[in-house]
This record gives C-alpha cells, sequence and structure tokens, in this order.
C-alpha cells in the first residue's frame, strides 16, 4: 500500500473520532449521556453476541454495517428518534456528510463505505434489516438501561423499530423482553 493512501486512511479516521463527542438522547447507566460512537460499538456487540443465531447472513458484511450505520453523524451529529419528523432532510444531510467524511480515503474503500451506508439506509437486505432491527434494539436496551430525565419518554420505546424487530423470531423474543423492562420502568415513574 503507498504512502498516500494509508496518509488518507489516517485522516478518515481522525476525522472519524469525532463521533466520540457526538451526543445522543440516551444516557448511561451512570446518568451520562451516550455518544454515538459508544451506541455504535455496543450495536456490533449487540450483533456479535448472537452471531449464532443469524447464520443466515454474511456476518462480516453485518459488522461492517454496524460500523458505518451512524458515521454521517460524525459532522452535524445526531437527529433523536422521536425528532426525526422535524427533520426530513437527515438522511441527505448524513449521506452528504458521509461523502465529505471520506473524501480522504482512496475510491475503493470510500464507495464501499458508502455502499454499506447505503444498504442500511434502503433497508431491503436481510443483513441491512438485521442491522436496523439491532440498531432498535440496542437503543431500547440502553433507554432501559439508563439513568435518564425525569421526564423520559419510555413509552416511546414500545413501538420503536417495530417494523424491524418483528421481522425474525428472535428479535421478536429480544423485543418481548426489553417491553417488559420498558413497562417496569413506566409503571415505576408514575
Amino acid at each position: 500500500m503507498n504512502t498516500d493512501i494509508i496518509k488518507g486512511r489516517l485522516l478518515f479516521l481522525k476525522e472519524a473520532e469525532n463521533l466520540k463527542n457526538i451526543m445522543r438522547s440516551s444516557h448511561t447507566s451512570k446518568g451520562r449521556i451516550e455518544s454515538t460512537a459508544e451506541h455504535t460499538w455496543r450495536l456490533a456487540l449487540l450483533a456479535l453476541v448472537f452471531e449464532d443465531e443469524l447464520k443466515y447472513l454474511d456476518f462480516s458484511r453485518v459488522l461492517k454495517m454496524c460500523l458505518v450505520h451512524d458515521l454521517g453523524e460524525t459532522i452535524n451529529g445526531d437527529v433523536p428518534a422521536t425528532e426525526k419528523k422535524n427533520h426530513p432532510d437527515k438522511d441527505v444531510q448524513e449521506r452528504n456528510d458521509l461523502l465529505l467524511l471520506t473524501q480522504s480515503l482512496d475510491a475503493p474503500l470510500r464507495n464501499a463505505i458508502l455502499e454499506l451506508w447505503e444498504e442500511y439506509e434502503a433497508g431491503l437486505t436481510q443483513e441491512a434489516v438485521a442491522v436496523k432491527a439491532l440498531d432498535k434494539l440496542e437503543t431500547i436496551l440502553q433507554h432501559n438501561q439508563g439513568i435518564n430525565p425525569d421526564d423520559f419518554d419510555y413509552e416511546f420505546n414500545l413501538s420503536y423499530g417495530e417494523k424491524y424487530t418483528d421481522k425474525h423470531p428472535l428479535f421478536k423474543s429480544i423485543r418481548v423482553l426489553m417491553d417488559r423492562e420498558t413497562m417496569q420502568k413506566i409503571n415505576n415513574s408514575k
């Protein structure tokens, strides 16, 4: 590999580091606001711990998609799921930001990352549907585990991402358990 390609990849990694500074609406179990990088890490870990039940998928592709699914948030940040209706151009913004973020990469790698992100956004392949389901489940898991503000809307969890989590028996089973936890949170907050 030539030095220019290495330099371009290192520059990309330095710029992608900002994902550690992008805050989400979720809180950790210590009450600290979660970063998008932390969410991405646990999403990949969630996929890994259930890999044995997802053997029908190209698992390398699943992990890669987990890693790139929120890269477009590196520049302009995260839009919480509860506010997406107020940001109809979010996907366009994220794609444009991803193009900007990956501009230092060599064309084959840049195209591979964009292809993974676009596959995830389209949500049409089995891998994309699985990652979308896991993404929603990780968010719900964090909502239930985190120390959240008193006005936190746990009821949002009960329908969040159902169109993806309903597509596989494993995701449905996980969802049942998470919905029970959500109901406990709702009941405890009354």
